[in-house]
């Protein structure tokens, strides 16, 4: 259909939401808006749908919320008995409305679907999933990006997000679907309720869940008169009630919330860019941080699950990379509960290949098998659920990746801020009782292991060309694979598409257990690393780089010399 024939369709037909009938009118003769609004249809994928929240089909609506989970119904129905799904939503724009939304279609397939009373943490649907013992999970989420946008995530009755096999799948159902010839059954919300179809989820479930999220601790009652002074924002977002009651819990008595980002607010008016990896989002907490002369800040993204810190220091409040947060939380865990006896004999931890490899050496001091995963927290949640198929889950102690995601612990199978705001204000007090700050802490671990700095550039590429430029030049390194980069001797090759490692001293070659993707990682003899990974979705290269230095100085002028030469080699 042409894409002013689904504009017409859309105005006769989509009358339920008026203002998506005020958009559709002021659309009407701008053939740019209809264009950007009608070109496509939303993919659903391993992340689900996301999109800019307006009128047509490239667009995240009521109506494009009940295709794909009219989809996503036909799949369960087909697959379970008696199908079931979790729902949640975050503060995003419309964000409680789409989730009633997607409740309201499934109950019409005879999906049973249950339904959080109020915004609540990505995690929670994880563990709802698992606790309810559905066959789905919805979470209505962003994430961390612009108020414009909202998405639709899903989980599969493992609490992980969906694989790339279930979510191919629910896409061709959902592309069986029409919007407005019938296809999509649609329930009475009350009606629904009544019979049981839909069903409020108990505040028992979330009681457990901040159970689950305690049994984390290292070191019980530690924080019980630490002192500790946390000034915390969950950014307008689903952390504030749980992370505040998790620190209550176990006493952090404490807490200064930014006034400003403590209640829900899809509008994100004082940080457009809700991401607590972008330092212009966190501008007043730190300025919080410095009237209340607090030990640490933290700040919970939209969906409260990914965590950003900044800590106090002679100078000031020094931001935390996601990296140096994850180091120092691992060699927490892995140090406390070695102490307390709690370690497991055959302790693993998990990270990403883009995430930094200071964690190897962490985890080689106290014994603990380190398994590396392609980017994507999925990955994490996978090899949890291996070892929860050999009856092994508790041999996990720890995972995460570079983006502000970590997860102590199997009770959920994605990351979870709760959690990690929880152990990171458990080990400040822990060593605040000592005398030291976090940025001690941090100081003191580069000073064991080296100083390990990891930055992440990207390489635009214009126009239509682009994609193919990329493929170019991913072609091009596996053809010429560098021998060398900035005077570091490439000691070991792997490539993440062809699933394989090659040791270049030795010229031994490890096949590589993943799935595929178009990724190239170099080792260097120096301790440093390259990684090169194309996106799959716009015409943009990233470069990962690993610089290890004795000092901070030292290792930054290794890190751009490192890209001058990757850049370089690649022609870019």
């Amino acid at each position: 259909m042409e894409k002013k024939e689904m504009f017409e369709l859309w105005r006769q037909n989509a009358t339920e939401d008026t203002d998506l009938v005020h958009e559709l009118d002021r659309m009407q003769g701008k053939e740019d808006d209809i264009y950007e609004s009608f070109y496509r249809e939303l993919k659903f994928g391993t992340a689900g749908l996301r999109g800019i929240i307006g009128a047509g089909t490239n667009r995240m609506n009521i109506y494009t919320v009940r295709k794909a989970t009219q989809g996503l119904a036909n799949f369960l129905v087909k697959k379970y008995e008696h199908p079931s799904v979790a729902i949640a939503y975050d503060s995003r724009i419309k964000a409680d409305l789409f989730a009633k939304e997607a409740a309201r279609v499934l109950a019409a397939n005879g999906v049973k679907a249950y339904l959080a009373t109020e915004l609540q943490p990505t995690p929670v649907v994880s563990y709802a999933v698992r606790h309810l013992k559905t066959s789905a999970g919805i979470m209505v989420t962003a994430s961390h990006n612009p108020a414009k946008y909202n998405g639709y995530k899903c989980y599969g009755s493992d609490g992980c997000q969906m694989t790339d096999v279930n979510a191919d799948a629910v896409y061709a159902e959902i592309q069986q679907v029409d919007y407005f010839n019938g296809d999509i059954k649609v329930a009475d919300f009350d009606q629904a309720l009544a019979s049981g179809m839909i069903e409020w989820i108990s505040d028992s479930v979330y009681d457990t869940y901040l159970d689950c999220v305690q049994a984390q601790t290292i070191r019980e009652g530690i924080c019980q008169g630490s002192g500790l002074k946390v000034v915390y924002t969950p950014l307008n977002g689903a952390g504030n009630k749980l992370v505040r009651k998790i620190l209550g819990r176990i006493g952090v008595e404490n807490v200064v919330v930014v006034p400003e980002q403590e209640l829900p607010d899809g509008n994100f008016t004082t940080c457009p860019y809700p991401n607590p990896e972008v330092k212009e989002a966190l501008q007043l907490g730190l300025a919080l941080c410095e009237k209340e002369q607090a030990d640490l800040l933290l700040a919970t993204d939209p969906d409260s699950d990914r965590v950003g810190i900044a800590v106090k220091t002679k100078d000031g409040y020094r931001l935390m990379s996601g990296n140096e947060t994850g180091i120092m939380l691992i060699n927490y865990i892995l140090s406390g509960r070695q102490s307390a006896g709690t370690l497991p004999a055959q302790p693993v931890a998990v990270r990403t290949v883009v995430t930094s490899k200071l964690v190897d050496k962490i985890c080689e001091k106290f014994g603990c098998e380190l398994k590396v995963v392609l980017t994507g927290f999925k990955y994490i949640g996978e090899q949890i659920l291996l070892l929860e198929q050999k009856n092994e889950e508790d041999r996990y102690v720890f995972g995460f990746e570079e983006s502000y995601g970590y997860l102590a612990g199997s009770y959920v199978r994605d990351k979870d801020a709760v959690v990690a705001s929880m152990l990171i204000c458990e080990m400040a007090a822990y060593y605040r009782q000592q005398g030291k700050s976090l940025d001690d802490v941090m100081t003191a671990i580069y000073k064991e292991y080296g100083h390990y700095l990891n930055e992440t550039r990207s390489y635009e590429f214009d126009g239509a060309a682009g994609m193919q430029k990329m493929a170019d030049i991913m072609d091009d390194l596996r053809k010429n694979p560098p021998k060398e980069i900035a005077g570091a001797t490439v000691c070991e090759l792997a490539d993440y598409q062809e699933s394989y490692s090659k040791n270049l001293t030795t010229g031994e070659t490890t096949p590589i257990f993943l799935p595929k993707s178009n990724v190239l990682s170099y080792s260097l003899d120096n301790g440093g690393a390259v990684i090169v990974r194309p996106s799959g979705t716009e015409p943009k290269i990233k470069i990962y780089v690993t610089a290890v230095g004795k000092s901070q100085a030292e290792a930054k002028v290794l890190a751009d010399a490192t890209f001058t030469a990757t850049t370089a080699y690649m022609n870019i």
